[in-house]
C-alpha cells in the first residue's frame, strides 16, 4: 500500500503513523472475531443482588470516605440528537398530504412513534416554543387543517432555519419542564452530581463533546451556574474534551481499499465511544463515575438514583481497600499458604477472577506473582438493570482465545447470531447494561494505571456506512465499557430500573421519570 507524500503528512498530522493505518487496513481484510459467550451473567452467577442491610452499609461507607477523595463524573456527550427524531424525518419524507390523512398514514405504516408524539405533544418541554415558533413563521397556522399543522410542526422542529433540534447536541435539548423553567440534560447532570459526586462541597464534571459545540455548552453553564450552585450548595468545575484525532480510523471500500475524498485525501472516521478511553486515561482521580448524557431524571427521582450511585461507589472502595491490603502483603513476600489461598479466594469470589487450574502446581514465588498480576488492575463496578428489551449491551461470561473466562459487557453486534448456541445465550440474558459505572483507576501505591494496557484490541467492530451513496467499511475501537475495559477487574450489581432512563427517541421524554 503506497500513500502519497500528502497523505502521509495527513496521517502524521492526525497523530497517527503509517504503520497504524496499514494495521487498520489489515484488520478490515482479516476481520475481527466474534466474542465467545460462555453463559449469561445472572443473579448469583456474576451479578450481585444486595440485601437492604448491605446497601445501607455500602452507602454509609461511601459517605464516610468521599470527603477524602478526588471524584470526577465523566459524561460522554458528543452525540447530536438526530436519531431522536428519526421517525419525524421518515414521516416528512414519505407522507403525501394530498393522498392521505395523518391518521391513515399512522395506521398504514404502523407509525407508533409518530402517534405517541402527537398524543403527548403538550407534555413535551419544548411544546410552547414549538407552537409559538410555528405560528410566528406561519400567520395562517390556526386556520390550517390538522394534517397541515402536523407537517408544519415537524418541519419547524427539525428545520435548520427554525428550531433545528435534530442538529443540537443531545445534552442541550430541552429535556424537563419544571414550574418555573426548562432544564437540559446537561443541567440535570449537575444537580445529580451534587447528590453523590461531591467532595468538600465541590463537584468536578467532565463532558466529552464535539468541538463545534464547546461555546454553546459554556454559554449554558454560564446561564445556570449561579442558580445551580445556590440550590445545591456546591461549587462546580466543568471541563470539556473532544474525541482525539489520533483515535480516528481509516475507512475502506468493500474491496478493503482506502476511501479517498474528492481532493485525494484519505477518509478517516471517529472510532466510536471506545476512542474516549484516551480521554478517560488523562484523569488522575480516586473515583470516576461514568454515565451517558441522556440518562437523567426529573428532580423527584434524583435522590433514589444518587443512592444507588453511592452504593456502587461504596462497593468499589471496600473491594479496593481489601485488594490494596493484599497487594501490600504480596509485595512484602512473606505469605504463608493460608494467606495465598485467602487471596486467591478473594479474587475468585469477590472480583470474579478465573483462577488457573494449574495454580496449585505453581511454585510459591510464581503464585505470588500470579496473584499480584490479577489483583493489580483497574476496578469497575457496573450497575445492571433487569432486561426490558432495550437495545444495547449486557453482562456475560466470555471465554477468550487462551480459554480464560471473565465477566464482560457485550454488545449484540459482537455475537455470532448464526451460531445457535451463542444466539441462545444472548437470548437468555436477564440483565442489561445501562452505562452505569464507577471506576477505580489507581493502583495500591496511589499511581494512576495506564488504561491502554488493559484493552482487548480484538473486540472492536467493523460496521457498514455510506459515503456519497456508496457502501464503505468503518472500524470502531473496542467500546469504552466493552473491550476497552476487558482486562479490568469487574463487578456487576443489580440496580433498580429507576436508575436507567435513556432518551433514545424524543417520545422517551413522555415517560414518568422525565415528567414533573
Amino acid at each position: 500500500m503506497n500513500f502519497t507524500t500528502t497523505q502521509i503528512k495527513q496521517i502524521e498530522d492526525k497523530g497517527l503513523t503509517v504503520a497504524k493505518v496499514l494495521k487498520q487496513i489489515e484488520t478490515f481484510k482479516s476481520g475481527l472475531p466474534c466474542v465467545n459467550l460462555e453463559s449469561a451473567a445472572i443473579l448469583g452467577h456474576g451479578i450481585l443482588k444486595l440485601s437492604d442491610k448491605e446497601n445501607q452499609d455500602y452507602l454509609t461507607f461511601y459517605n464516610t470516605q468521599k470527603e477524602l477523595l478526588n471524584i470526577i463524573k465523566f459524561v460522554p456527550a458528543s452525540g447530536a440528537a438526530t436519531r431522536m427524531f428519526k421517525f419525524l424525518f421518515e414521516f416528512l419524507e414519505t407522507y403525501n398530504i394530498k393522498k392521505e390523512s395523518v391518521n391513515s398514514y399512522i395506521n398504514k405504516h404502523k407509525a407508533t412513534e409518530l402517534s405517541l408524539f402527537l398524543v403527548g405533544l403538550e407534555k413535551f418541554p419544548f411544546y410552547k416554543t414549538l407552537i409559538q415558533t410555528t405560528q410566528d413563521n406561519n400567520p395562517e397556522y390556526n386556520r390550517l387543517s390538522n394534517n397541515e399543522k402536523v407537517v408544519l410542526l415537524a418541519k419547524t422542529l427539525l428545520d435548520e432555519k427554525h428550531l433545528n433540534y435534530s442538529n443540537f447536541p443531545k445534552g442541550l435539548l430541552p429535556f424537563h419542564k419544571y414550574k418555573d423553567h426548562i432544564a437540559t440534560a446537561f443541567e440535570e447532570h449537575l444537580f445529580e452530581a451534587a447528590l453523590y459526586a461531591t467532595s468538600k462541597n465541590k463537584a468536578t464534571l467532565h463532558f466529552t463533546i464535539s468541538e463545534i459545540y464547546k461555546d454553546v455548552f459554556v454559554q449554558e453553564f454560564n446561564r445556570i451556574q449561579t442558580i445551580v450552585e445556590r440550590k445545591t450548595n456546591t461549587k462546580f468545575s466543568i471541563f470539556y474534551s473532544y474525541q482525539k484525532e489520533e483515535t480516528d480510523t481509516i475507512a475502506v471500500t468493500t474491496k478493503n481499499e482506502p476511501v479517498k475524498n474528492t481532493d485525494g485525501s484519505l477518509h478517516f472516521r471517529p472510532s466510536g465511544h471506545g476512542a474516549l478511553l484516551a480521554n478517560l486515561n488523562d484523569f488522575d482521580a480516586d473515583i470516576i463515575f461514568i454515565k451517558n448524557i441522556d440518562n437523567v431524571v426529573v428532580y423527584k427521582y434524583e435522590n433514589e438514583v444518587a443512592k444507588h450511585k453511592k452504593i456502587l461507589a461504596g462497593i468499589l472502595l471496600k473491594l479496593q481497600e481489601q485488594a490494596f491490603s493484599y497487594l501490600k502483603q504480596l509485595e512484602a513476600e512473606e505469605l504463608g499458604e493460608a494467606k495465598t489461598i485467602e487471596i486467591a479466594r478473594f479474587l475468585r469470589k469477590k472480583l470474579n477472577v478465573n483462577i488457573s487450574h494449574e495454580f496449585e502446581r505453581y511454585s510459591p514465588k510464581y503464585q505470588l506473582e500470579y496473584l499480584k498480576t490479577k489483583l493489580n488492575r483497574p476496578i469497575r463496578v457496573c450497575g445492571m438493570v433487569r432486561n426490558e428489551g432495550e437495545p444495547g449491551g449486557g453482562p456475560f461470561w466470555v471465554k477468550d482465545e487462551s480459554g480464560t473466562v471473565s465477566l464482560q459487557i457485550v454488545e449484540s453486534a459482537q455475537v455470532d447470531k448464526k451460531n445457535r448456541h451463542q444466539k441462545n445465550i444472548l437470548k437468555n440474558a436477564t440483565h442489561f447494561n445501562p452505562v452505569d459505572l464507577v471506576c477505580g483507576v489507581k493502583n495500591y501505591k496511589g499511581e494512576k494505571f495506564d488504561l491502554t494496557k488493559f484493552v482487548d484490541s480484538k473486540t472492536g467492530f467493523i460496521t457498514m456506512k455510506t459515503k456519497t451513496g456508496k457502501d464503505i467499511k468503518a472500524l470502531e475501537s473496542p467500546g469504552l465499557w466493552n473491550g476497552s475495559m476487558a482486562h479490568w477487574n469487574t463487578i456487576f450489581v443489580e440496580v433498580p430500573l429507576v436508575t436507567f432512563n435513556p432518551v433514545k427517541t424524543v417520545t422517551d421524554l413522555l415517560k414518568a421519570t422525565h415528567q414533573v
